[in-house]
């Protein structure tokens, strides 16, 4: 891979009181992203080191005031930094419900949240609620329109066939401003409605080689796709 052309994270983009921070997005490392408005602190992917990225950026305040979580799908390098972060919400003596939207039949999510519960039952003054997407219907949430959408992530099995995941990207529509993430994907005409016309799209390039294709999207697919929207960032692409 060209050193030139991997991401130098964090990536950072805003329009008005609209951002977004990519802390990184790494295959088989970790994924971070927080998006903001005046209203509204989501956190996406809390991959591994979520939680000591966002201490770096926001009080504790600010961190008790995420109110939503959106994970594209039940791979480690997507929710490993999960439990950290409900652990520490804990800790803070968080009070208000937290959201966490997922794929249907991520069973990760529901295995990770099952046991965090067994653990701190005795502790944890803040409901979670597990909200696993079945649709593609959008929500308002503090004034930011989520619009979930099936992508096309696969991985091989043990006779090396490549099996879907279930996974999803989000669109994040706010004051007339757009916000596009991916998640893990290969080439998927939904991804292409969905990033194009948008401020910003955020496109994995997972695939090195055309073979690879069928898991992830190579740099010349994602290029293609992120050319559709005013601005776009390459992620997930392989460091070695």
């Amino acid at each position: 891979m060209n050193k030139n052309k991997l991401p130098k994270y964090p990536l950072i983009w805003q329009k008005d009181d609209f951002f977004i921070k990519i802390y990184c997005s790494i295959p088989n490392i970790a994924t971070g992203i927080v998006i903001t408005t005046d209203k509204a602190k989501f956190v996406v992917d809390p991959g591994d080191g979520i939680l000591r990225d966002l201490n770096k950026d926001y009080s504790k305040k600010e961190i008790l005031e995420i109110s939503d979580i959106f994970i594209s799908h039940g791979h480690h390098d997507h929710l490993g930094g999960l439990w950290s972060l409900l652990t520490y919400l804990s800790v803070m003596k968080r009070k208000k419900p937290l959201n966490i939207y997922y794929p249907k039949g991520s069973p990760e999510i529901q295995s990770i949240y099952s046991a965090f519960i067994s653990v701190y039952s005795k502790e944890i003054e803040y409901p979670i609620n597990l909200i696993n997407i079945t649709d593609q219907k959008g929500f308002a949430l503090d004034g930011v329109q989520v619009t979930p959408f099936k992508v096309n992530h696969r991985e091989p099995n043990e006779d090396g066939k490549a099996v879907e995941v279930p996974s999803l990207g989000y669109r994040f529509d706010y004051d007339g401003k757009s916000i596009c993430y991916g998640g893990d994907t290969a080439y998927t005409e939904n991804l292409v409605k969905m990033a194009k016309g948008t401020d910003l799209a955020i496109i994995e390039a997972g695939a090195l080689t055309e073979e690879e294709a069928e898991l992830h999207m190579t740099i010349e697919q994602a290029s293609k796709i992120g050319e559709t929207a005013e601005k776009y960032f390459l992620v997930h692409v392989p460091e070695n």
